[in-house]
């Protein structure tokens, strides 16, 4: 598959920012971009987890430790990267966590504590990253969103929420950063098959019904969703910015 897969001279050598990095959708995103030859940088709490994929890339990749919901420690980490690599021109905003929820349940600490995982992080990221690219001429920045609640899944109000969200941001930053060739993006992954959700929640059930509300009844691997991350990120999508980018075989 790996084989057929474009290739992108423009990310070869470009300083990138992965947050969310070490596992599922992030790991992939990861892996595309050190294949491509970028300096990627991720940023992740689960240690042992970074460190494998480090290893699983013979070092092609950093990994900087990071609870991404203290913002101090995220700035820090966004720094650190950026002395290692050079500062970002491309950050990834990919980190969230789609526990699910019972509205009944939901208190106003844990109702916060979903904004603070799913998606304050990622405005703080985006300014955190912005001066950098500013100096060097543009950059690119691409939102993970999720297909959950155009397609109205139940049961995670807070996370679904959040992904709303996350388009808005999406939208008004790019009007704030287009005139410094800033692109932003949402790419809106679909049910990605990553190693959480088949352990979680796949039965063979929802398989079927999986298959049946996408076009194309195949089940989503994520290494579709980081190809699109990639076409973002390049040059080839120069003129790509304020949109939505689903990955979902149809499904919405």
């Amino acid at each position: 598959m790996a084989e057929t897969f474009a290739r992108y001279p423009s990310l070869d050598g470009r300083p990138v920012v992965v947050t969310g990095g070490a596992s599922g959708i992030g790991a992939e995103i990861v892996r595309g971009f050190a294949a491509q030859g970028a300096k990627v940088g991720f940023i992740d709490r689960d240690a042992a987890a970074a460190e494998a994929l480090v290893d699983e890339l013979g070092g092609a990749a950093r990994f900087a430790a990071c609870d991404l919901r203290d913002i101090p420690a995220l700035q820090g980490a966004v720094a650190a990267l950026a002395a290692a690599n050079g500062p970002a021109e491309v950050l990834v905003n990919n980190a969230a966590r789609d526990d699910r929820h019972d509205w009944r349940e939901v208190t106003e600490a844990y109702w916060d504590e979903r904004m603070q995982t799913n998606l304050r992080h990622m405005f703080f990221a985006i300014q955190a990253v912005a001066p950098g690219m500013i100096a060097s001429g543009g950059g690119s920045i691409v939102n993970l969103g999720s297909n959950s609640w155009h397609e109205r899944v139940g049961n995670f109000p807070a996370y679904a929420t959040a992904k709303a969200g996350v388009e808005g941001l999406t939208r008004t930053m790019a009007r704030d950063l287009g005139p410094h060739r800033i692109r932003v993006n949402t790419v809106i992954p679909g049910w990605a098959m990553t190693q959480r959700q088949l352990e979680l929640w796949m039965t063979p059930e929802a398989e079927v019904r999986q298959k049946a509300a996408q076009c194309i009844p195949e089940l989503l691997d994520p290494v579709y969703v980081a190809r699109m991350v990639l076409f973002l990120a390049s040059d080839d999508a120069a003129m790509c910015t304020a949109a939505l980018f689903p990955v979902t075989g149809g499904s919405m």
